[in-house]
Parts: C-alpha cells; sequence; structure tokens
C-alpha cells in the first residue's frame, strides 16, 4: 500500500510511537525503580528485628556468666560525721574517699563463644590484679567544714559491676597480710554516671584501721578472678593509673572514656596499654563520696565483637538499595534500547524483587556462614538469575552474557562499597557516574521525540 502524499506512513508512525515511548519508558523505569525500594524497608525492619533477638540471647548469657564487667581498684573509704546544730538534729553523715596516688591495673583474659541457635556471643574469663600506693600526707585535703574523721572503721574497697561472674573470692594484700574481700561494711555500692546512663559498682572491702595506724604511706594489692561477657574495663581510680590488658581474642574493639596509647592485636590475640595522668582523670584525688559519679567516663576498655556483624552488614547494604535498582533497572534499559525489543513493566517488577529477595537470601546465609561467604552465595544466585532472566528476555545467549558480566561487576561494586567504609562514598559516586555517561554514550542515536525528518532540527541542520 503507498502512502498518501502529505501523511505519514504507518511504518513512519510507528517508529515516531516507537521513539516517543521509549523516552516515557525511561521515566517509568526510574519511577518502578524508587517503587521498588520500598520493600527494602521491611528487610530493614526484619534485620533489625533479628539483631534484637541476638541482643537478647546476649542478655540471657550474660544473666548466668556475668554481663559486661567494669572494676573499681583499692580505694580507701573513712566514713566522717558532722555534730549536729541543736540537739534535736541528728548529726551528718557521710563517706571520706582517698584514691591511690598511683595505680595500676593487669588484666588478662580468655574466651570463648557460646552458641544458642544461629547466635554466638563471646565470653570470657579474666585474671584481674589491681595495685595501689596510697600517701596519706595530704589527707583531709577536701573534708566538709566541722567534720570528723572515724579512721577506726577505715575500709578499702575494691569494686564490681556484675558479681555473678566471680569465679572465686577476692583477695587483697597488705602489709599485714593477705585476706578474702567481703561485703563493704560503711558503704556497699557506687553509682557512677548520671540517672538515664549509670554505673553500677558492688563494693567488696576489709578493715584499713592497722594500715592507716602504720604509716602515712603503703601498698596494697587486689586479685580478682571473674566471668563476664561482650566488655571489660577497669576504672582510672588512681591519680595516676596505668593499665595493661592482654588477652587471645583476635578482633578486639578498644572502647570507654580513654583509649590505649599503645596497642598490638594479631592472630595469636591482642596487647593494650594505657596510661591516665591526673590532669586527665578530671576527678579529685580526695573528697565526699559524690566525688566519685564522674569516674565512669575514665573507664579503659577492651570490647569482644565478632569480625563482622552480619546484621551491621547487611543493614549496610540496604543503605545501596536505591543505587542497585537503579543500576541493574538502567543495564535491562539500555539492553532494551540498543536491541530494539521491549521489556514489560512487569518483568521491571520481577527483576526488583529479585534483588530484594537478594537481601533475604544474603541475611539468612549470613547468620550461618558469616557476611562474606553469605555475599558470596546471595550474589552468585542473583547473578545467574538476573542474566539467564536477560536471555529469555531478549532471546539471546549473548545479551546473558553481558548481563553476566555487567551484573558480576555491579555485585563486586556493592561489595566493595561496603568493605571500603572511608572511601564508599567516592568509589559509588565514580561508579554511578560511569554507569550514566555509559548510557548516555549507548542511547545516543535515540530519537527520544520521535519527530519525522522534515520537523527534526537535527536532520535539517538546525539545532535543539
Amino acid at each position: 500500500m503507498e502512502s498518501i502524499p502529505g501523511q505519514s506512513s504507518p511504518v513512519s508512525f510507528r517508529n515516531r510511537l516507537q521513539a516517543l515511548s521509549m523516552g516515557v519508558k525511561l521515566i517509568v523505569v526510574c519511577g518502578m525503580a524508587l517503587v521498588m525500594a520500598i520493600p527494602a524497608f521491611f528487610v530493614d525492619s526484619l534485620v533489625d528485628d533479628r539483631s534484637k533477638r541476638a541482643e537478647g540471647v546476649a542478655s540471657e548469657i550474660s544473666e548466668h556468666i556475668g554481663g559486661p564487667q567494669t572494676f573499681l581498684g583499692p580505694t580507701l573509704v573513712v566514713p566522717y560525721s558532722i555534730p549536729a546544730e541543736n540537739p534535736v538534729s541528728t548529726p551528718e553523715r557521710g563517706d571520706y574517699l582517698i584514691f591511690p596516688v598511683q595505680a595500676s591495673a593487669n588484666v588478662r583474659t580468655r574466651t570463648e563463644e557460646r552458641h544458642r541457635s544461629l547466635f554466638r556471643v563471646p565470653v570470657f574469663q579474666a585474671d584481674v590484679k589491681l595495685d595501689a600506693d596510697f600517701d596519706l600526707s595530704s589527707v583531709p585535703a577536701s573534708i566538709p567544714s566541722g567534720a570528723n574523721l572515724d579512721w577506726s572503721h577505715a575500709e578499702i574497697v575494691v569494686g564490681v559491676s556484675d558479681t555473678r561472674g566471680a569465679l572465686a573470692d577476692a583477695t587483697l594484700t597488705t602489709p599485714l597480710g593477705t585476706a578474702a574481700l567481703m561485703p563493704a561494711e560503711q558503704v556497699d555500692n557506687f553509682v557512677l554516671g548520671q540517672e538515664n546512663h549509670h554505673l553500677k559498682l558492688s563494693l567488696f572491702g576489709m578493715g584499713a584501721e592497722g594500715l592507716v595506724n602504720g604509716g602515712q604511706k603503703f601498698h596494697v594489692s587486689s586479685l580478682l578472678k571473674f566471668s563476664g561477657a561482650q566488655k571489660i574495663a577497669v576504672l582510672a581510680y588512681g591519680k595516676t593509673t596505668r593499665v595493661v590488658a592482654e588477652g587471645d581474642w583476635r578482633n578486639p574493639g578498644f572502647d570507654g572514656g580513654v583509649m590505649p596509647f599503645r596497642r598490638s592485636v594479631s592472630d595469636h590475640g591482642f596487647t593494650a596499654e594505657w596510661s591516665v595522668p591526673f590532669i586527665a582523670r578530671n576527678v579529685r584525688a580526695q573528697g565526699i563520696g559524690s566525688s566519685v559519679s564522674g569516674l565512669d567516663t575514665t573507664a579503659m576498655g577492651v570490647s569482644f565483637v565478632e569480625v563482622a556483624d552480619p546484621y551491621q552488614s547487611v543493614s549496610r547494604s540496604l543503605k545501596y538499595i536505591l543505587l542497585f535498582l537503579g543500576l541493574v533497572f538502567l543495564t535491562y534499559f539500555v539492553f532494551e534500547a540498543t536491541t530494539g525489543m521491549r521489556v514489560h513493566p512487569a518483568q521491571y517488577i520481577l527483576v526488583g524483587m529479585a534483588q530484594i529477595i537478594f537481601y533475604l537470601l544474603l541475611l539468612s546465609f549470613a547468620e550461618r556462614i558469616g557476611f562474606a561467604w553469605g555475599f558470596i552465595l546471595a550474589g552468585a544466585a542473583t547473578v545467574g538469575l538476573l542474566s539467564a532472566n536477560a536471555g529469555w528476555i531478549f532471546k539471546s545467549r549473548l545479551q546473558a552474557v553481558r548481563a553476566f558480566v555487567i551484573f558480576s561487576l555491579l555485585y563486586t561494586l556493592i561489595y566493595l562499597l561496603l568493605t571500603l567504609e572511608d572511601n564508599a562514598l567516592m568509589v559509588g559516586a565514580a561508579a554511578s557516574f560511569l554507569a550514566v555517561a555509559a548510557a548516555m554514550y549507548l542511547t545516543r542515536g535515540i530519537d527520544w521525540y520521535g519527530l519525522p525528518a522534515s520537523k527534526n532540527p537535527d536532520a535539517a541542520g538546525g539545532r535543539i
């Protein structure tokens, strides 16, 4: 059939409609990528739920062996009283604290993993040696006005945050000998920090009347054997405090109010050293009971953490879901534009669903075999499916091979973004730029307006 002069032929009309539909299709594909990112929030909620379950298991195990442990080294506690102003009133009573001028702690830990269902919790046994050198020549320097110290009831106390982890009696060695510590008589606990985030220490002690009467300077040493989970820390209990910690855990985290000035981590374990001078402690060398409230900020601690928390890693990978979906959809669209074959929006939705299921596979595998191997298995399955799907849609093995190469690079990029951390933003931005540039180049021949040659400015030598 010949076309009527002045009218577009059916073929020309179809070409215009096809070209125009590609521009609309790109907008629709971008919209679908945004919509398909919504189910990722449900996956993120599932990750959060599993993470809370793991925390619950850690708490359950901690209830039996002791949770995070924090220690306070030997501290001298002397009760005081302030006489009443009149016979009707009662005397004011309190405790006067004297910290050692020099303190040193040595912590040795042995770790193992406790399993419950799919969850693993690092637990430890610790031998803790706490040394203290006291000098009473400047005592009392910060006593309340009119107060009288009762040296006959003075105690040396040692604090621990969770007594359920005690594996043996705590002992205190003084110039007068060695004795087992008993629950403190004068004060049974210290509460450190703020009300909404406080640390409570149970105190054990022994009478110190013989020590304080024997001279102004003396040395004491305490030995403790405790179990716990997740974290161990020592407070800066001296004017100047030095702490050395070592253990067999290969992936420690060093946290708390003070960071170690020297640390070493290897396949055999770790060693760390801290030193806190008096000016950095920000707590008086002696004073009334409330003066210890700021000691919680001086904790020198080691956390026993997994190399890669699977829940944290999966949650981080979900933050790239929009980039991930966009690049996969863009790849399918470029295939569609360059081959001339059409991909139905329903097929884009199936591709998006495959990527959402990838995260479910990743989560389930990571809980059992770790994040790295879980990503490899889930990624390999998803890349294989998306590549085969490209071959089915475009009816071409060549397109399937191209899709396999592109999606393999894409999933490798996502994994690198999760491991690079500091450079993730730069690499992700550069990769996105290159992907868009490639799409621009490969679709440069498309007439997005679908105009006939006589009205196309480019065809007439004009400008847009």
